[in-house]
C-alpha cells in the first residue's frame, strides 16, 4: 500500500483531530478516539502528540505516585493507552468520586481530554539503563476537568 495511493486514508483518519490541536474539551458532540486509534495516531505523530478526547474502559489502575489508568490489563501491552493523572488532579478526582479512583474507576468507561504521546520506557537493571526499551502511549491529566467517568 503506497502512501501516495492511500494518502486519503491517513487524511480521513486525521481529519476529526484537526479542530482539537491544543485544547480539546469534553463536549456532547466531541468525537472520541479509542485506545487502539490513539496508540496508532500517537506513534505516527511522534515525537509530537495527538490531541483529542479519548474513550476507554479502565482495565487496570495503580498509584505508585501519579495515578495510572490503563486500557489493558497489562500496561506493557503495545495496545495500551495509559492515562497518567498527576497527584493534585488525582486528589480532586477522588473527592469528586467519593472514593479512591483506582478502585472506583476499574471496569468503568471514561472520557479523557488531552494529548496522547508516545513515551519511551527504558528497562533498568541494577539502577542502570540496559539499552532495551519499549514505548507506551500516555495522556497526562493535570486538571480534574480533563476526565469524565461515564
Amino acid at each position: 500500500m503506497s502512501l501516495r495511493r492511500h494518502g486519503w486514508l491517513l487524511a480521513a483518519l486525521l481529519a476529526p483531530l484537526a479542530g482539537c490541536a491544543t485544547d480539546p474539551r469534553i463536549t456532547p458532540d466531541a468525537r472520541w478516539i479509542d485506545p487502539s486509534q490513539a496508540v496508532q495516531l500517537a506513534s505516527a505523530a511522534a515525537p509530537r502528540g495527538v490531541s483529542g478526547v479519548f474513550a476507554m474502559t479502565v482495565q487496570d489502575a495503580d498509584r505508585p505516585g501519579p495515578l495510572y489508568l490503563n486500557s489493558e490489563r497489562d500496561y506493557r501491552d503495545p495496545r495500551c493507552l495509559t492515562v497518567v493523572v498527576l497527584p493534585q488532579a488525582a486528589s480532586a478526582l477522588a473527592a469528586r468520586l467519593h472514593g479512591e479512583p483506582e478502585r472506583v474507576l476499574r471496569g468503568r468507561r471514561i472520557l479523557v481530554a488531552g494529548s496522547a504521546r508516545r513515551v519511551r520506557i527504558d528497562f533498568v537493571v541494577d539502577g542502570r539503563r540496559s539499552g532495551k526499551y519499549y514505548y507506551q502511549t500516555h495522556v497526562v491529566v493535570t486538571d480534574v476537568a480533563q476526565i469524565q467517568p461515564l
